[in-house]
């Protein structure tokens, strides 16, 4: 019988823990609860249960928290979007204000760094919140090995949890693209797009969904000749209302950029000094070769799963990829769970969160209410659009008999006065009860506008309530009240 010794540097000992030095170590932990993943729903959900009283691990493979929302999605493009649209501003539109600048440019190695530090503040804040609530953290991937347990592979060895519970919070990846690669440079995802190191003269976006209008917004605003290819005849992704989506394409048309839809692409190659796209007609047509200096390719996500372990507890994905769970996010498996973007719904950051909430609260025994209506959506380009609950395409398929109140931003005071009047917002309410079904703004600070909406309709509201509501004067908020009132009676005041 044969012994193996191991060559040690070091060894220490702690409660619940036995580390061994050089070629990495093992350690035990027992946990109420063990999240896999910290990005905006893993580390809430995190945060919440360590406030609910329980000894909480969470796992991260990468250097940072906050997954793809805070390092590489929503957070650095919104750095982008706003600092390109004061550049913009200053560019094209003070000097009809009485606002003399003389020549402006822009720093673009500068805006990028102000975007990096956007993250690694906000970023670094989520380490001291884990702190603060005293959430253990484990850099490295987790595996789910047993129904109770997780298995992490870092850099410097394999820690064990041992946990009542485990919630699965791994977020989402970019959605490949057929026969493509990218390399970040030329041709690239969302997370290149955000890190190119000079603005292209000219970029090509396939995908006209909320992530290449944005992205495209940025470099259109810098002065790129932008394209977007989109296999549908309509842009804004899924939910979109359809008359909001007509009116953002004639407003983004009229700021410069181009679009092509009914179009499917069928070959990206890249040819040393740029980039050669074929496309043709949806329906089938004539071929057309685009070229460009590079290509954004934005067509959607898909669920992270990788190493995650679900077929040693006999989890199956369901034909998206998706993890399948019940109303109370509980998978198939006691004590598993699974929220935000690998389950099913929109891959929105706050969804993911308000659902990271309320699963750690069921466990605790608490009431579990989700209501995916209102769940707002917002695309941050200029103007903004905010939508939550039914458009009217929804309504018309479900045969629902509703009214429509509409008011544009025009005749708002405030963003007439603010030289901001394209858009308009719409209520679409019950024909019968008046109550609040949905409501679509396009305009001036759409994105949080559309929050006192969602209030509404989560309480359900009738239009009625939100037309006799007093709002401040003069504020864009107006218009929402006045679309209330049309949908309600008939007639707005100011229009």
């Amino acid at each position: 019988m044969g012994y193996k010794f191991l060559k040690l540097a070091s060894i220490s000992v702690r409660p619940g823990s036995f580390r061994i030095g050089v070629r990495g170590y093992a350690t035990t932990h027992d946990a109420d609860l063990v999240v896999i993943g910290a990005g905006p729903g893993g580390y809430v959900a995190a945060i919440k249960a360590a406030q609910l009283g329980m000894k909480v691990y969470s796992v991260e493979k990468d250097p940072t928290l906050g997954g793809t929302c805070l390092n590489v999605g929503c957070i650095p493009s919104k750095a982008l979007l706003h600092n390109t649209h004061l550049y913009h501003q200053a560019a094209h539109d003070f000097k009809h204000r009485g606002i003399e600048v003389g020549n402006v440019s822009f720093d673009f190695k500068k805006m990028m760094e102000y975007k990096a530090n956007s993250v690694k503040a906000l970023t670094g804040g989520i380490a001291m919140l884990f702190q603060k609530n005293k959430v253990n953290l484990l850099k490295g991937v987790g595996s789910i090995v047993a129904p109770n347990k997780v298995e992490v592979k870092g850099a410097s060895g394999t820690d064990t949890v041992n946990a009542k519970n485990i919630l699965i919070a791994t977020g989402s990846e970019v959605t490949p693209f057929p026969g493509v690669t990218f390399d970040e440079k030329t041709i690239v995802s969302s997370t290149g797009a955000l890190s190119l190191a000079t603005v292209p003269k000219s970029m090509l976006v396939i995908g006209a969904g909320v992530i290449g209008l944005e992205l495209g917004s940025v470099y259109q605003r810098l002065g790129a000749d932008v394209t977007a290819v989109e296999f549908l005849t309509t842009i804004g992704g899924v939910g979109i209302d359809g008359e909001v989506a007509k009116t953002l394409q004639k407003i983004l048309d009229k700021q410069g950029m181009k679009f092509k839809l009914g179009t499917k692409v069928m070959s990206v190659k890249n040819e040393g000094g740029g980039v050669s796209v074929e496309v043709e007609a949806a329906k089938g047509g004539n071929k057309e070769t685009l070229k460009c200096d590079v290509v954004l390719i934005s067509v959607g996500r898909r669920p992270y799963t990788k190493d995650l372990g679900l077929d040693k507890v006999g989890i199956a994905l369901d034909d998206r990829g998706r993890v399948p769970v019940n109303e109370k996010f509980q998978t198939k498996v006691p004590g598993i769970y699974a929220i935000g973007d690998c389950i099913h719904g929109p891959m929105l950051a706050h969804k993911a969160e308000d659902e990271g909430i309320v699963c750690v609260e069921g466990i605790k025994g608490m009431p579990v209410h989700f209501n995916y209506d209102c769940i707002p959506s917002v695309i941050y380009t200029f103007p903004e659009v905010g939508w939550v609950g039914k458009s009217e395409e929804d309504l018309k398929k479900e045969g629902k008999a509703y009214k429509v109140g509409k008011f544009p931003f025009l005749a708002n005071s405030r963003a007439k006065t603010n030289g901001e009047p394209d858009g308009f917002v719409k209520v679409l309410s019950d024909k019968a009860t008046d109550v609040i079904l949905g409501t679509h703004i396009i305009g001036p600070g759409g994105g949080e506008l559309i929050n006192e909406a969602v209030l509404a309709q989560e309480y359900g509201a009738a239009a009625e309530d939100v037309a006799r509501v007093c709002h401040a004067h003069p504020t864009c908020s107006e218009a929402l009240r006045e679309a209330n009132l049309a949908a309600y009676c008939g007639k707005p005041i100011n229009f």
